[in-house]
C-alpha cells in the first residue's frame, strides 16, 4: 500500500521541478533580453498599472512643461529677431552717413583739383619758372 502513495507523491514532485525550471528559464530569458534598467522600468509599470490617476496627472504635468518651454521659446525667438532686425536698421543708417560723408569729400577733392589746375594755368602764363 506504500507503494501507491509513493508513486502519487512522485509525480508531483516532477510537476513542481518543471514549474521551477519553466520559472528559471523565465528569469534568465528576461536577464537576456531586457537589460536592467528597462527590466526596472517593467516591474515599475506592473507595480503602477492599478494606479491610473498618476500617470494622468503625471501626463498633464508634461503637457504644461512642453507647452510653458513652448511659449518661453517662442518668445526668446521673438525678442532676438527684433533685435536682429535693430541692428540691420542701425547698421544700414551708419552706411548711409558714410556714403553721404564720402560723397562730400569727392566733392572737395574735385574742387580742389580744380583749384590746382587753375592755380597751375596762372602761374604758367605769369611766367614764373621754378
Amino acid at each position: 500500500m506504500e507503494r501507491p502513495s509513493l508513486e502519487i507523491n512522485l509525480p508531483d514532485t516532477h510537476e513542481e521541478g518543471k514549474l521551477y525550471v519553466v520559472d528559471s528559464l523565465n528569469n534568465l530569458n528576461k536577464l537576456n533580453v531586457c537589460p536592467d534598467e528597462s527590466q526596472r522600468s517593467l516591474d515599475e509599470e506592473e507595480n503602477t498599472a492599478g494606479t491610473g490617476e498618476r500617470m494622468a496627472g503625471s501626463n498633464t504635468r508634461n503637457q504644461c512643461l512642453f507647452f510653458f518651454t513652448f511659449i518661453l521659446t517662442l518668445i526668446i525667438s521673438l525678442a532676438l529677431v527684433s533685435f536682429v532686425i535693430f541692428l540691420i536698421f542701425q547698421t544700414r543708417n551708419e552706411v548711409d552717413q558714410i556714403s553721404s560723408r564720402l560723397l562730400s569729400e569727392k566733392k572737395n577733392i574735385e574742387e580742389l583739383k580744380k583749384i590746382n589746375k587753375i592755380i597751375l594755368k596762372h602761374l604758367n602764363q605769369s611766367g614764373i619758372k621754378e
